[in-house]
């Protein structure tokens, strides 16, 4: 699939898989194996921004936000991995996987972007969660079979 396809009907929180279509390299290369690793991976989709106007005449093209996980010591989090993709990257993504029915999406809104902060199993442990973080002005929204129908009543079966 195409970044514009990602952007257009992936939901928030599936697992996106993404790749510049080159063979991983041996373990022995390093240098290569990292450079290969940058356009090779998985993240979940956290958020979807619109093509906004920057200025009187640039356009930013609209873009979506993978969380490819945290690194943590002693149960702290210390740095976040998020990658930014534009809608017209060069790579090719898929839907690896698609949150499932009944999961809990805790999401926040900020500046008209509504971002996935976790995606939970269910409402309990969703306001767990939230408790356990501390985040304020969240939102709860479920994942529902209409949501997953639609994909594929659509042609929007993607994964």
């Amino acid at each position: 699939m195409s970044a514009f396809l990602i952007y257009d009907r992936a939901p928030l929180g599936a697992l996106i898989r993404y790749s510049d279509g080159t063979p991983q390299p041996p373990a022995r290369f390093t240098r290569k194996l990292a450079a290969w690793k940058r356009n090779n991976g998985l993240g979940r989709l956290i958020q979807k921004t619109p093509q906004r106007l920057l200025g009187n005449n640039h356009v930013l093209p609209a873009s979506f936000t993978l969380h490819e996980g945290d690194f943590s010591s002693r149960g702290v989090v210390l740095i976040t991995v998020q990658r930014t993709y534009s809608v017209d990257s060069e790579l090719r993504f898929e839907v690896a996987e698609r949150p499932a029915i009944g999961m809990i999406r805790v999401l926040q809104t900020f500046r008209d972007n509504v971002e996935l902060l976790h995606l939970a199993e269910d409402r309990e442990a969703a306001e767990l969660w939230v408790a356990k973080t501390g985040h304020s002005e969240t939102r709860f929204e479920a994942v529902t079979t209409d949501e997953l129908c639609a994909d594929v009543v659509e042609g929007r079966a993607a994964a």
